[in-house]
Order: structure tokens, then sequence, then C-alpha cells
């Protein structure tokens, strides 16, 4: 029976869509310097010694994670924004930078051709799809043209093997222009099948895939979500054994304000099988990412909602706070108590006590999120990045705060964080200075990359180097790992928002 994949995490809200086509040849990744030709004659990789269990996103399966990190501003033959994702295998010193694949859609086993616009890397998650000791890494292609359909989306899958990927097939295509399939992904085991599922997220949508071994999707959720696609994750929050779909949207014009945060869960009746159902729903939260994790260590799933405030004005009892109350972005979690998620739980910003920093306007405290047991108490620490953080003078230099889980939660029983830390480019054992514009922690994401048994924290920043952008390890989530920037991999830097760093897979 297939384990249900840990929950996926997508850092960024505002991705926008991607790639096409269908089943390909045998996969050899690109290297960083040059796309390889296609083998006459594939060879078979040597297998790797199976790791007793399965390691999340551990592509080559040598019982080391590995790290994507998707950068689909890049340029790709010469077309501007096509896209690429870079992999950085794990191994006993963590990330390699000595080994390093280059996906794009010149791959010769991705389906697609490179072009202008299409944000190849827009999102990405992994999951065991075809059940075997290798994960397998799931790309999406915001701003991929279908036909004659622009910015219709896709998505691809990458299968790993013993030499790091294997085939490749499409799983997703938009289904008309301006779809942006690919903006947003998770995976879990929705159906109950124990085969893993993919949702979706588009513009003002949400699609599933049962089967993404074709391109069949299926609508979950369809509605106005301020032209994005929503940000997503999975979890078990009423704990029966299988995992719901989270989502959080807003949508602000003239005419009206709306936001939610809302559960679906996949109904495996006879007279409704294959829909989605809404099953829980807190209005009016605006929450710009979400994570899941048991931080209070009760065996219940809790969900935490970040950069999480009240947009619709006329709702006091929203438990994000209003607007204005969640200066510099707040940061609430919902604990799940067997039944599902409890409605009142724990609000925090960095004016609450025991957390580093101050609350400012711009801070964007919690856009970015990621759950670990960092310190091995058995209860989920959660590690919040605020990328608009200013450091001294430099403005936007970004920071991230790691939240210890306690029996109480990530708060005590005082309404304190205890043992809360805080990390910029200027702390102890990090590399590089804090400089404006970096967005230190824009993007997180954790897993163990060298095998020890715990895990490793990477940390997006799009805006280092002018926006050439970096991503910086700590080993069991605490500095002294390496900064890694397309500079020092030898990969063409894309000088934009969505830079190296931006987009981190889970």
């Amino acid at each position: 029976m297939r384990p249900r994949p840990r929950p996926r995490h997508l850092a960024l809200a505002a991705a926008t869509a991607l790639a096409a086509t269908g089943l390909a040849l045998p996969l050899t990744a690109t290297t960083a310097t040059a796309a390889p030709a296609a083998p006459s004659t594939p060879a078979a990789p040597a297998a790797p010694t199976a790791p007793t269990t399965r390691v999340e996103s551990d592509f080559d399966g040598d019982g080391r994670a590995d790290l994507a990190v998707g950068v689909p501003s890049g340029t790709v033959d010469g077309k501007a924004r096509a896209g690429y994702v870079s992999v950085l295998f794990g191994g006993d010193d963590g990330t390699n930078p000595h080994n390093v694949r280059r996906i794009t859609q010149a791959t010769v086993e991705v389906p697609g051709t490179p072009e202008a616009g299409d944000r190849f890397g827009s999102a990405l998650t992994t999951a065991y799809i075809d059940d075997d000791q290798y994960a397998d890494l799931v790309i999406g292609a915001a701003g991929e043209d279908i036909d004659a359909k622009k910015d219709a989306g896709s998505v691809t899958v990458l299968y790993g093997t013993g030499d790091g990927f294997a085939l490749a097939n499409t799983a997703a295509r938009g289904a008309k222009s301006g779809d942006a399939y690919g903006n947003a992904l998770t995976a879990a085991d929705f159906t109950g099948d124990t085969d893993v599922d993919l949702a979706i997220g588009g513009t003002d949508q949400v699609v599933f895939n049962a089967n993404p071994y074709t391109a069949d999707t299926t609508p979950v959720i369809t509605r106005p979500m301020g032209g994005r696609a929503p940000v997503m994750t999975t979890g078990d929050f009423d704990s029966d054994g299988h995992p719901e779909l989270a989502v959080a949207y807003y949508k602000q014009s003239p005419q009206y304000t709306q936001s939610h945060v809302q559960l679906y869960r996949y109904d495996r009746d006879d007279e409704y099988e294959g829909d989605f159902g809404l099953t829980w729903s807190s209005d009016n939260s605006a929450a710009n990412a979400l994570a899941t994790g048991d931080f209070n260590g009760d065996g219940h799933d809790d969900l935490a909602l970040g950069n999480c405030r009240e947009i619709a004005d006329e709702n006091i009892d929203d438990p994000c706070g209003p607007e204005e109350t969640a200066k510099g972005g707040g940061i609430h979690i919902h604990y799940g108590d067997g039944d599902g998620l409890v409605w009142e739980g724990q609000t925090l910003n960095q004016d609450t006590p025991g957390v580093p920093g101050v609350a400012e306007k711009g801070d964007d405290f919690g856009n970015a999120l990621a759950v670990a047991d960092l310190d091995g108490d058995g209860r989920d620490d959660l590690m919040a990045g605020a990328p608009g953080e200013a450091i001294g003078s430099a403005a936007r230099a970004g920071a991230v705060t790691v939240l210890k889980g306690g029996k109480n939660g990530i708060l005590d029983a005082n309404g304190t964080a205890a043992g809360a830390l805080s990390y910029q480019q200027n702390s102890p054992g990090v590399p590089g200075a804090a400089e404006a514009g970096d967005t230190f922690g824009a993007a997180l994401a954790t897993a163990d990359h060298d095998g020890d048994g715990r895990p490793d924290l990477s940390i997006g920043s799009p805006g280092e180097n002018a926006a050439s952008g970096g991503v910086w390890e700590f080993p069991s989530g605490a500095p002294g790992g390496l900064a890694i920037t397309p500079n020092s991999i030898d990969l063409p830097a894309s000088l934009d928002p969505e830079a190296y760093g931006a987009v981190l897979g889970r």
C-alpha cells in the first residue's frame, strides 16, 4: 500500500502558468552547462542501495533528499522567461553544488519546446507517483500556450530513477486562454486508492488529476480569486485517515472584497464519487501561505495561515484580526482536535512576546512557511519568511524566523513564542550580507539533504545579487551551510522577481 505523502506547501501565492504535450523518451537530465544529446540506447543506471524508508524529494533513491529550484523567469535558448528547474542532489554534505541538473523543455525527455513566456518551473511539488523507490518531480508551466490558447498552462511529471530522472509526461493542460494551469501544485492520495493524485491551481480555479499518467483533469473550485491561483496544502485535518485539500484565496475590487481559507474533501460515496465537497471555511481570512504540521504533538494535523489578515472589515470575528492589526503580516494557527479544525487558535506577529523583531508595515511576516521537527522533540516547528523585513537601512533585505512547537502549540500558556530564533544575512554563520532587495525568506523548504536523519532548511532569496537570486542551506535548520547562486553552479541568472530561489520544491 502506497504511503500518503507529507503535505506539500507552496511558498508563493502569486506564481503564474507553464508547459505542455505528451509522453517522451527515457530521461537523462541536463547538466548546468549544456543540454545532452538523446542517447541512442539508454543504459540502465546502476541501482543505488534503497533506503529502508522513502525519503521525501529523493529523486535518485540514495536515501538523501534532493532540492528542486524553479526559475520561471530563466532564459532558455534565447527565449526570455521560458523557465527552467535546477535540481541539486543531496549527499553526505547536503545539497551538492557539483551535482546539479538543469531541466528545461529542451531536455530531451521533457514534453514541449521552450518558448518565451512559458514560465516552466512556476510551481513545483514532489510525490511518489509511480510507486517505486524514487521520488518524482511535478513541474508547472503556467505561461505555456496550448495550440491557440495563450497562457493556458500545463503540468509535467518527471519520474525519478537511480540516475536522477527517467520518463516524463504531461499531467494537465489548460482548457482555455489564461487558465494558467501550474501556478500552484500539491499532491496527496485524495481518493483513498493508495495512488497519489494532483491538485493544480490556475487562474481563479483548482482542478484535480486522479491519474497523473494522463492529462485528464476535473474541476474542484471555480470562483473569483483575484485573477490568481490559490495557495494550497494538504493534511488530514479531521483525523479520518484521508487528506483534505486546503486552499486560500482572496479578491479585492471596487465592487466587493472577499477572502477565504477552505478545506475540501474528496467524496468517496457511490452517489457523488469524484466530487470534492467543502467541509470547512474561514471566511474573510486572507493568507498568502499555508502549511500543515502537528505543532502541539497531539497527533492531529494543524493548519498555519501565513501573512494572514482580514480584508473584508465587515466581519469582525475573523481569527486573523483586522488588516490594521496584522501589521507587517501575521500568522494564525487553527489546531486540529480529531474532529476537524478549531476556529479559535493562536495568532501572532512580530510584536508577540518572544517573536524576534518588530512588526512593521511591509515586512510580509509569514509570506512563506515551512514545517519540520527541527529539534526532534516530537512537535513540529514552523519556519516563517519575512522577505520584506528591513535589516538596518537595507529595505526588503528579508529574514526568517523559526517558531518552536510545544505542548500548547507555537505559543505557550502565557502567549509567548518560547525559543523563537530569527536569521538574516547579517546573522553569525550565514553567508553573505543583508542588502536592500535581497528578499531573503521569500521561499522555504525542508528536507533531509545530508541523510543524518534531521531535516535541513532551504531559504530562497530571489533578490540576491541584484535579482540574480540564490538559495541558502541551513543544516538541521541552523546557519553554517552553503549559499548557492546561479553563478556558483554555472547557471544563467535571470534578473527578475521570479529569479533563482523564488520557487522551491517540496
